[in-house]
């Protein structure tokens, strides 16, 4: 298992575990105009990490892991609107978001080629990374997400 791996899988797994539970109503409350909410917050974690790995891989997208992809940059790094909905922003839609992107992550991260990690991409704020970057990025992101989601979580107002 790479170090990459490892703090991924801490990372992800904390940020999973804090969105156990949520309701379509908790996943859409803002705590502010200019936050996203958490069901926002955990389709950008998604699509940060198929953004990443489809770029990577060359993998060719559905159109629903096309819009994920969107989320990487979409409404949190630009003016754009936000590619889904609140309407959109269920349980079901957060979880499968997040175990697909898993699903193309796990089989890279544990064990990246050198061509893998050589490969140059476009990172989620632009700059051109190579692959150790992406997966130096990846491991951490949920986790700088996962502190949000539990600011969030414990502000006044959050829907019980």
């Amino acid at each position: 298992m790479s170090d990459f791996a490892a703090s991924w899988t801490l990372s992800r797994g904390r940020f999973n575990a804090e969105l156990e539970g949520l309701s379509a109503e908790q996943l859409n409350w803002r705590l502010h105009s200019n936050a996203l909410t958490i069901g926002e917050m955990a389709l950008h974690v998604a699509g940060v990490e198929v953004s990443f790995l489809s770029q990577l891989l060359g993998t060719a997208l559905s159109p629903l892991h096309a819009r994920i992809k969107a989320a990487a940059t979409e409404g949190v790094v630009n003016d754009h609107p936000f590619p889904f909905a609140a309407e959109e922003i269920t349980p079901t839609l957060v979880a499968e978001a997040l175990a697909d992107a898993r699903a193309m992550v796990e089989p890279v991260i544990g064990n990246p080629s050198d061509a893998v990690r050589a490969k140059e991409i476009v990172s989620a704020l632009g700059p051109v990374i190579d692959g150790t970057g992406a997966l130096a990025r990846i491991a951490f992101h949920s986790g700088y997400h996962q502190g949000q989601v539990h600011l969030i979580r414990t502000a006044p107002g959050f829907p019980a």
